[in-house]
């Protein structure tokens, strides 16, 4: 037996520091039970993919069982406001030697006994462990309302930066187009005689690198699919189809109102992390209390009602009881209460600081989420600017090089700045999705207005 035992621990463990493990059938562990996950519908909108995350992600389901779990701990310390009955019950056969050498069964005993205990006062302490776990309780569902933001939040990047990478393709797949337009004027001009070589191959060169980075596009959008399946808690090689194919071309600039003091005001009341930080201080002062009372006095009231039968030399039936109250005071405990409660208040205060620290995050994270915000807005309105003058640009170039009186370097050059100026179009708008997101998310409102 010892030996099967110790060959059955020497399995658990490689045989020398450069040989890998191989583990045993029996150290394997078992897969995880596939989770009953939300489909989502055919053409996929934002609020359906917000829906479909929030009832599939692990995230979200873990916050929740930890807000039940910590319910359950909330009726547990309550149990303390009601009797603890016990039943119990026993068989004795008891044997005794006599003279001689003979044993002789003086008795068999059997029956059952109730016994009462109930917790009449103990200054307080009782009702400290209830609102530690209240205050748990409540920290802990709002850490779960923190979780669905923070969801919401991975779900609008994903979706924003899928519609981005689309737009960015459409954009592409323009300057593919204008590219090879000018590769075939090139080649026309060549053929009559009116331009060289190096034109072709410069306009061929342009237009293989468009090509290079529209199969980069392309890898980028696959990466925001998987991104986006996975923030929806699916696999990541869930196939949808999205409702709008590009991101919104008419960017409300100038959706923000109010002063930055107003929205960090506003998260100040609203965050759900900072209102759970809150909690932990009211938990921490209920364990002050609890603490404290573990060195006052506490009365109980013990009660015990007992059948017991005895079968030997006399036959006979009892029903012994008893009741009472009775007093517990520590009055010496090695100075462990003492310490108890010192620690609990300087926990107290750590709670409290990092409270504190949480709140003066908050503020940081608004002001710079509404000064991106800013940024991100001001960005669309310059990309707007810049793509409409690039565009005049390209055309005039490529009105000149055809009649023969531009270069086919000014030509590539003007459709370069064409093509930079679309990908930071798109690109703005994308960032201003994302920092209106990010800011709502910030002020802690994010979701609420249609959950």
């Amino acid at each position: 037996m010892i030996a099967a035992s110790v060959m059955l621990l020497a399995q658990l463990t490689s045989t020398a520091p450069n040989v890998r493990w191989i583990p045993p059938s029996n150290a394997v562990p078992p897969p995880l039970p596939k989770a009953e996950v939300v489909a989502p519908p055919a053409t996929l909108t934002l609020d359906q993919a917000i829906d479909v995350a929030l009832k599939n992600n692990p995230d979200t389901r873990a916050a929740w069982f930890a807000a039940r779990a910590a319910e359950a701990a909330v009726g547990s310390e309550r149990s303390a406001y009601f009797p603890e009955v016990d039943l119990n019950a026993s068989i004795t056969r008891s044997r005794n030697a006599a003279q001689g050498g003979r044993s002789i069964t003086l008795s068999n005993s059997y029956g059952p006994s109730l016994t009462i205990n109930y917790l009449l006062f103990d200054f307080g302490g009782r009702a400290a462990s209830v609102e530690e776990a209240r205050q748990t309780l409540i920290a802990t569902s709002f850490a779960q309302n923190q979780t669905i933001q923070d969801v919401i939040l991975r779900v609008e990047q994903a979706w924003y930066g899928y519609l981005g990478a689309k737009s960015l393709l459409a954009s592409q797949d323009a300057t593919l187009k204008e590219r090879q337009a000018s590769l075939d004027a090139a080649k026309a001009r060549h053929d009559a005689g009116v331009a060289t070589i190096a034109d072709v191959l410069q306009a061929q060169t342009a237009l293989s690198q468009t090509q290079l980075n529209y199969e980069t596009f392309e890898g980028t959008l696959r990466q925001f699919e998987g991104s986006l399946s996975t923030a929806m808690g699916l696999p990541a090689t869930t196939k949808f189809a999205t409702a709008t194919n590009e991101l919104a071309t008419d960017v409300p600039v100038d959706a923000i109102h109010g002063a930055v003091d107003e929205l960090i005001a506003r998260a100040e009341a609203a965050r759900p992390d900072l209102a759970a930080a809150r909690a932990d201080v009211q938990r921490s002062r209920s364990r002050v209390q609890e603490a404290r009372s573990a060195g006052l006095p506490t009365f109980s009231f013990t009660s015990s009602i007992a059948s017991t039968t005895f079968r030997g030399a006399a036959n006979v039936t009892t029903q012994p009881y008893s009741y009472g109250i009775s007093m517990r005071f520590p009055v010496f405990t090695g100075f462990r209460t003492q310490y108890d409660v010192r620690q609990a208040r300087e926990q107290e205060q750590q709670t409290i600081e990092e409270a504190r620290g949480l709140e003066q995050q908050v503020g940081l994270q608004v002001w710079t989420s509404y000064y991106s915000m800013q940024t991100a807005a001001q960005r669309v309105k310059t990309s707007r600017d810049l793509l409409t003058a690039a565009q005049q640009s390209a055309d005039v170039a490529r009105s000149r090089y055809r009649a023969g009186v531009g270069s086919i370097l000014d030509l590539l050059t003007a459709e370069a700045a064409l093509e930079s100026a679309r990908g930071q179009d798109v690109q703005s708008r994308a960032d201003w999705f994302l920092a209106m997101a990010q800011l709502a998310h910030d002020v802690g409102t994010l979701g609420q207005e249609n959950r």
